[in-house]
């Protein structure tokens, strides 16, 4: 853990204020929040027919329809689709706010840690959402509805029948899934950045942390081995890309000790 300097304290001591006060900004944040998720959503249900278009077209190759089976069901459907555009395109709005909230709290090397990091978690998001789109669901749609059997003069066809509902409730779900397990490298690279976990740590895990993956993926994807097999590859792989990342961090820790200590004449120049 990085030791905080007595600038860093007298910063922090000088941004302290009572309890009202603080619940006052939190009460700020909150409506700003819910401000930023109700735009987005009003936006995302106006444009729910072709947001579902769009969602729907690794489906096309399988079947030219969907149906459902309840008078209310694609309503709710493009609510769904709403809040899904709600949470996705407001997060950033929402981020920020959090970070204002939080930021007074923290120290300033925190504060260095932390930020950069927070950019990142749109982008991995986005990369976990572009997996799903682009790779598993066409991958899977065609696999499953290679099951499909055509009607004969001796026997009954057997035909995929896709509900609204489900087909959405599925997609939403895998790009959430895939969309957090893709943190897994800002997550562990900011707990190295602010000393709590090392690269030694993750090499000497590594077998255990496979094996909680695997676990991971087989919880949040849909009981099937191939939707399992999608998300614990790329974590894995993900997990190694982390170790990676957690190296480099260490590395340029130990320059910028070495040039403290050196600027503090603990250590001779060259």
């Amino acid at each position: 853990m990085i030791t905080p300097t007595p600038e860093d304290e007298a910063a922090l001591d000088a941004t302290k204020a009572p309890l009202m006060e603080h619940l006052l900004e939190l009460r700020t944040r909150l409506i700003w929040s819910i401000v930023s998720f109700a735009v987005c959503f009003a936006v995302s249900f106006a444009f729910a027919n072709r947001i579902f278009e769009f969602l729907t077209r690794p489906l096309h190759a399988a079947t030219n329809h969907l149906i459902y089976t309840a008078l209310t069901e694609v309503f709710f459907t493009n609510v769904k689709i709403g809040m899904f555009g709600g949470i996705c395109l407001g997060f950033p709005a929402i981020a920020y706010q959090i970070w204002q909230f939080v930021a007074p709290g923290l120290y300033k090397h925190e504060k260095n840690a932390f930020w950069p990091f927070l950019l990142f978690v749109p982008v991995m998001f986005s990369l976990g959402a572009a997996f799903v789109y682009f790779v598993m669901l066409p991958f899977s749609i065609k696999f499953f509805a290679g099951y499909q059997v055509p009607t004969t003069a001796t026997a009954m066809g057997i035909q995929l029948q896709a509900k609204v509902s489900d087909y959405l409730d599925l997609v939403m779900t895998l790009i959430f899934a895939f969309g957090l397990t893709f943190q897994l490298p800002v997550l562990l690279s900011l707990l190295a950045k602010v000393g709590i976990v090392g690269a030694k740590a993750l090499r000497d895990m590594r077998r255990y942390a496979i094996v909680a993956l695997f676990a991971v993926a087989a919880i949040f994807t849909p009981p099937d081995a191939i939707s399992m097999m999608s998300l614990a590859v790329p974590l894995v792989l993900l997990y190694e890309i982390s170790i990676i990342s957690v190296v480099f961090i260490e590395r340029g820790r130990t320059r910028e000790e070495a040039a403290r200590a050196a600027a503090a004449g603990d250590v001779t120049p060259a």
